[in-house]
């Protein structure tokens, strides 16, 4: 083998180790245009395939090292020790260090406590179930560092998951192909979380809970049906529920979540655009039917209630007094189209019956009384992540 031959597959080999091991770093985390490129499926195969492409490297490199010594022919030491180096550094950083399990951890001591005893977090946002008549809650702060906590309610095993950089919460069931499924943090795409399952090694992107690589590619988690509302307007429907408690051992991660939950955040990829249909604005997305919908925060937040048909469906968009709490409902009942006005911090009132409905979708006095609107689900996101997922959402102005 000539020298130049020698050299060009030893550094090719060491050069080709160095842009493996950054590509399946940079491509599922969030660094200066890594996720605005189409390739998850790529990087699945390069971390899927990951030992075995090391090896041959590896094994290159080492077999041209040791025929060069045979031959008695010397290499670049210095060269080859520092790009060996190099690969090292690189090699453990990204496998311990850089990793989305080991920056964003799973909570070590999951605690909660019942919802009326918990007055340190009644203003918190909070995701929020019921399942088979058990409620439970989880405030975003801390569900944004831990992308994921695991539970079950009302026994069944569910995933409660959130993306800061997305702004949006989901709920699956951990129930796939009739096996309790284990998940890890993996990164991202196209700025939302990827769960990897224990199973099968498929990657799943939480706002859509769709598997966009591997074996199950295609398939979708169960949703479970949640709720974005303050504790204290959760609490207002279900005193029982109960709510998950700060872990001592992320304290200083929670602290860094508490300007986010209101959007005072000032991290590029977690700040709030204030004005409406920028990339960072607040939205709420919701599909009915074949059809999905973007709504402005900023337009919700002044009217209060936005009134839609979408598939032939009434529906409305409520905002509560306290900015925070919104809900979706169908707004036929009984075969008759109602429409919604605020009446007082605490109820609405329907102009057709005149009977009076609580925010959660009950009405409590009025013809229509025991009544009980049926929900929609709808998500609050950033504009680029729903309109990402949703490009054929349609924006209401």
């Amino acid at each position: 083998m000539k020298k130049s031959t020698r050299n060009l597959l030893l550094f090719g080999s060491l050069t080709l180790l160095l842009l493996h091991e950054a590509a399946c770093v940079y491509f599922v985390m969030p660094f200066p245009g890594s996720q605005e490129f189409d390739v998850v499926e790529g990087i699945y195969l390069l971390q899927r395939y990951g030992v075995l492409i090391r090896t041959i490297l590896l094994g290159t490199v080492a077999l041209t090292i040791w025929k060069a010594v045979r031959a008695g022919i010397g290499v670049p030491k210095i060269l080859t020790i520092i790009a060996l180096l190099l690969y090292g550094v690189l090699f453990f950083g990204i496998r311990y260090a850089m990793t989305a399990e080991s920056i964003f951890q799973q909570p070590v001591e999951k605690r909660f406590l019942p919802g009326l005893q918990d007055s340190a977090q009644a203003d918190k946002i909070v995701i929020a179930v019921t399942i088979n008549g058990e409620s439970a809650a989880y405030p975003i702060q801390l569900l944004g560092y831990h992308h994921q906590v695991r539970d079950t309610v009302g026994g069944q095993p569910i995933l409660v998951t959130y993306c800061t950089v997305c702004r949006t919460g989901r709920v699956y069931s951990l129930v796939l192909n009739g096996k309790h499924e284990q998940f890890r943090l993996v990164g991202m795409d196209h700025y939302n979380a990827m769960f990897e399952d224990a199973t099968t090694g498929s990657w799943w992107r939480q706002a859509t809970g769709e598997c966009v690589a591997g074996p199950l590619k295609g398939t979708f988690f169960d949703d479970v049906p949640y709720q974005q509302v303050s504790l204290r307007a959760w609490l207002r429907d279900h005193p029982d529920t109960r709510v998950l408690q700060p872990d001592r051992h992320f304290s200083e991660q929670y602290k860094h979540m508490r300007a986010y939950e209101s959007g005072q955040s000032k991290g590029a990829l977690t700040m709030r655009d204030t004005g409406s249909w920028q990339r960072k604005s607040w939205v709420i997305g919701l599909t009915a039917g074949r059809a999905s919908r973007t709504y402005d925060w900023n337009n919700l937040q002044r009217r209060r209630i936005v009134e839609d048909t979408v598939s032939g469906t009434p529906l409305m968009l409520v905002l509560e007094t306290d900015d925070k709490s919104f809900h979706a409902y169908h707004t036929t009942v009984e075969g008759q189209r109602l429409r919604f006005s605020i009446a007082d911090s605490a109820h609405l009132i329907d102009s057709g019956t005149e009977s009076i409905w609580t925010f959660g979708g009950q009405c409590i006095s009025g013809p229509m009384q025991g009544k009980r609107l049926q929900r929609i689900q709808a998500h609050q996101e950033y504009l680029h992540s729903w309109e990402q997922f949703h490009p054929e959402a349609k924006r209401v102005q």
